[in-house]
């Protein structure tokens, strides 16, 4: 059995733009219906909702049949909940919170297998198709992606230093938490923030790797793209639900 392809970090090495959305309602039910929509990646969240890896394992196997990438979020950067999360069959971690480089590199190390990381080894996970994969141990690296997020004004001082971390496949700006870290909470569309970001876009290019960010504005998205976002996402399953399902109530007031 063959390890299988990675077509989201396929995708960032061919720099073509991929467009994604956050899935926050846990379950594999609302994942099979978010895997179908069209979207190129699909970030299954356990950072800011109720899922947990008993929620994530089921939202994987949904998606699997479909061309879409999962994403997993981890709640932290943290080994043992990455280390759970690879072996519940997730190619590509987006972690959050990332301050500089030694976290970073931290991050990395939770992602490899000894001598070059801290994975812990098990003979039979679902990531090796329960020990099916021949060599899973020695080639897994090959088809892991990490993104790490920078998200507050500290982060963004480093990103040079961050993106400089062998190992780290692509840098993630998150404009809530940076509102937020730059004085103006639950403002991202404040313009003080939007210059950070499209700046932040412009730096992690320029450093050589590939930027992404979570844009719930189609204005801001746009400029996002035009900095240079080769992954970008447009929206969550929560956000679509409510906002479809109040625009659906006032429509017959």
């Amino acid at each position: 059995m063959e390890l299988p392809a990675n077509r989201f970090k396929a995708g960032l090495a061919a720099g073509r733009q991929q467009i994604g959305l956050w899935n926050s309602l846990p379950g594999g039910y609302i994942a099979e219906v978010l895997a179908g929509a069209g979207f190129d990646w699909i970030v299954i969240d356990t950072e800011h909702s109720p899922a947990d890896p008993l929620t994530v394992l089921p939202a994987l196997q949904a998606m699997a049949p479909y061309p879409v990438a999962p994403v997993v979020r981890p709640a932290a950067n943290d080994a043992v909940l990455i280390k759970r999360l690879l072996d519940l069959g997730a190619q590509t971690l987006i972690v959050p919170q990332v301050q500089d480089e030694a976290e970073a590199a931290a991050a990395v190390a939770a992602m490899r297998y000894p001598p070059r990381g801290i994975r812990g080894v098990a003979a039979a996970t679902r990531a090796s198709r329960f020990g099916r994969v021949p060599g899973y141990i020695r080639r897994a690296e090959e088809e892991l992606c990490l993104i790490v997020q920078v998200e507050t004004v500290a982060a963004m001082a480093r990103i040079e230093a961050i993106a400089a971390v062998e190992g780290v496949d692509g840098l993630f700006i998150g404009p809530s938490d940076l509102a937020a870290s730059m004085g103006h909470p639950g403002e991202p569309g404040h313009p003080a923030v939007i210059e950070a970001v499209t700046a932040g876009i412009r730096r992690i290019r320029a450093a050589g790797r590939p930027a992404g960010v979570l844009a719930l504005d189609a204005a801001f998205t746009r400029l996002c793209i035009e900095a240079g976002t080769t992954f970008t996402a447009v929206g969550t399953d929560l956000g679509l639900l409510a906002r479809g399902a109040e625009a659906l109530a006032r429509s017959l007031r």
